[in-house]
């Protein structure tokens, strides 16, 4: 269980350290993206700041369990709410399905790492 607990932590660690630096940095498509989605530049920033935290938290709690577990919790409520966010917008299908499959992963590694300890 373990060894799946690390695969789906380091997946989890490279997306996220990709997603919160385009956003931490404010790049344009990202900034665009989230602005459909009635989010601001301040909290965009906000958001990319906590996603570089989760991920550093995830590859932490390999060595201290329930670090992981939490922080795989944080992500997994994190996407729960870019989930809603693209519901509440409007946006169809295929293009909330991004944030469902995050959202999954998410919840995915946060059961395996609980389960591992």
């Amino acid at each position: 269980m373990f060894i799946a607990a690390v695969v789906l932590s380091s997946l989890l660690a490279l997306l996220f350290c990709g997603a919160g630096s385009a956003k931490l940095a404010g790049s344009k498509k990202m900034t665009d993206q989230l602005a459909h989605l009635g989010v601001g530049p301040g909290l965009t920033r906000l958001i990319g700041a906590a996603q570089l935290l989760g991920a550093a938290g995830v590859l932490a709690g390999l060595w201290f369990g329930p670090l992981g577990v939490a922080a795989a919790f944080g992500l997994t409520v994190l996407m729960a709410g870019a989930v809603i966010y693209h519901v509440r917008a409007g946006d169809s299908a295929q293009e909330t399905s991004g944030a469902v499959i995050v959202l999954l992963l998410t919840l995915s590694t946060l059961v395996v790492r609980a389960a591992s300890l």
